[in-house]
């Protein structure tokens, strides 16, 4: 029995609860701004440049606090670090509703994303230290469930409460009641006995990385899906990814040398050259990367499939409960047959999904049938396996910082990868003139020279390059056979733009799929080599 006469089961349950709402809360804030940023940016009165820091400054501050949250968990002890995350975030979320002005905003969402970033981390690291080794899938399956879900789902929620109160500040007020009932019921459930290491903690490595990886995500903050080519050579780029680089390359050998040192290093260089863990991160990359992608899928279903933009995010809704059943099939699978085994389904899944995206979808059935299959192999990949897999080589004190690491990559690789699927659709609309051109062909409509320049890329409706003005435009155009060879070309221009995105979503899930068999070959040959050394 535990303290309070509460048995350890029980506790350990409501344990997993108030963890799985602390992820749902912390994820589910980056994506449910997005439906606020036009609300936002006109209620401060700044520029749309200035009103998307709202989303890149909470990225910065997530990838700032996860190395951060991940050792200081291994240090101090779970319980107190989820205590102090809901706490900043709770606060946080308070201050931005009440915000002033946009500078305090800012600061505001900053510290909100510090408190954010490390939720998932600290909870996934209770589990793996905490709870029977045959119960890891399942409960780290949850987590990653609701993590993945409240990604996608942010924009609809988001939607729903602005829709339902007419004031934006009701996003960040309702997480200030939530907070509050996490710590109470944290402070009465959460049961821990961590042994905390007394050695040094290496602050200079800490602030090292800390600039490392903010460089890092700077960098990528300017790079233009359009034109990825000169973005990679702008100053704005290589200044700051040429900096991350040399920090971080110091940051290694920094570690290094304090391997046989009376300071504890941030990351122990002896998990950096394990080839599981090196694998596992190439893994995670990949699943965030796929992750991005199919936060894009409510844009295919509005301007592909013609639904109404408000409702549009509702036909999401299945992907997203794929996505959960997924996340709890895939901590099963763990259980029962490891973890690269079920990477490996995870990907094949969504390599099915997305391929029929991006070959057979044409209508909104279809689109939940392919859409199922991504739900339930992103689902499946996030949470249990990769954790479980990044732990592997872990000592119990470094638990926290290696689930970090693996959540580090992912959300680098959830700062590129939108970058690149976006450039796909800007990039396609660059050929709706040729379209329109071949269109008027097909069907025998003659179109004076001047007049065909009021249809090309940029001129007329089409040169804003904004899906829904040039929707309008050509709606509005009078004759109907030249209003039907718009649309259909402007049909065409989308469905290019989302292949390519798609096909590039399905790279991503070879590659996890190849990663999961490599991986699966170096865990079967090393546990060969240990039996032959036992034996």
């Amino acid at each position: 029995m535990c303290k309070g006469g509460y048995p350890v089961q029980k506790n350990m349950k409501v344990s997993l609860v108030i963890f799985a709402i602390g992820v749902f809360m912390a994820a589910l804030d980056n994506g449910i701004i997005t439906s606020s940023l036009t609300t936002l940016i006109y209620s401060f009165g700044v520029s749309p440049t200035w009103g998307a820091w709202t989303i890149t400054l909470y990225t910065l501050g997530l990838a700032v606090s996860v190395p951060i949250a991940g050792k200081m968990s291994d240090r101090y002890g779970r319980k107190r670090l989820f205590m102090i995350e809901v706490i900043f975030f709770g606060t946080g979320s308070l201050l931005v509703a009440l915000s002033p002005n946009f500078t305090f905003f800012l600061i505001a969402r900053l510290i909100q994303a510090l408190g954010g970033g490390g939720i998932f981390i600290i909870a996934s690291s209770y589990v793996l230290s905490t709870f029977p080794r045959e119960r890891h899938g399942r409960s780290l399956g949850m987590l990653g469930g609701m993590n993945g879900i409240a990604s996608v789902l942010g924009p609809n929620i988001g939607s729903f409460i602005l829709g339902a109160t007419g004031n934006w500040h009701w996003l960040f007020l309702i997480n200030v009641p939530i907070a509050v009932l996490l710590l109470i019921f944290g402070v009465r459930f959460i049961k821990e006995e961590q042994e905390h290491t007394r050695a040094k903690m290496d602050w200079t490595g800490i602030s090292v990385l800390i600039l490392g990886v903010l460089s890092l995500m700077y960098s990528f903050t300017n790079l233009d899906g359009v034109n990825v080519a000169d973005s990679l050579l702008s100053w704005k780029f290589y200044v700051f990814f040429l900096a991350a680089i040399v920090l971080l390359v110091m940051f290694y050998y920094m570690e290094r040398r304090l391997q046989h040192s009376g300071t504890e290093p941030v990351v122990p260089v002896n998990l950096l050259q394990q080839s599981t863990f090196r694998w596992t991160l190439f893994i995670a990359f990949f699943s965030g990367a796929i992750l991005a992608s199919v936060i894009f899928i409510p844009g295919f279903v509005e301007q592909y499939l013609d639904v109404s933009s408000t409702v549009a995010g509702y036909w999401f809704t299945p992907v997203a409960l794929a996505a959960g059943i997924g996340a709890a099939g895939g901590g099963f699978l763990v259980d029962k047959k490891g973890p690269t085994w079920t990477i490996a389904v995870a990907s094949s899944l969504g390599i099915i999904g997305f391929l029929l995206f991006a070959l057979w979808v044409q209508n909104i059935w279809q689109m939940i049938i392919a859409g199922v299959f991504v739900g339930i192999g992103f689902g499946s990949m996030l949470g249990a396996p990769v954790n479980v897999l990044i732990t592997e080589g872990a000592s119990e004190k470094n638990k926290g910082i290696a689930v970090a690491t693996s959540s580090l990559s992912r959300q680098i690789a959830m700062a590129i990868a939108p970058t690149i699927f976006a450039g796909f659709l800007a990039r396609s609309f660059m050929n709706i003139g040729s379209h329109i051109k071949q269109g008027f062909a097909e069907s025998g409509i003659q179109v004076p020279a001047d007049a065909m320049q009021n249809y090309g890329p940029k001129g007329g409706a089409a040169g804003s390059g904004d899906y829904h003005s040039i929707l309008e435009g050509f709606r509005s155009v009078p004759d109907e056979g030249v209003r039907n060879v718009l649309l259909n070309a402007l049909h065409l221009t989308v469905k290019q733009g989302y292949n390519g995105l798609f096909w590039s979503a399905l790279v991503f899930s070879a590659l996890s799929l190849v990663s999961a068999l490599i991986l699966g070959a170096i865990r079967r040959k090393k546990a060969a080599k240990q039996e032959g050394s036992n034996a």
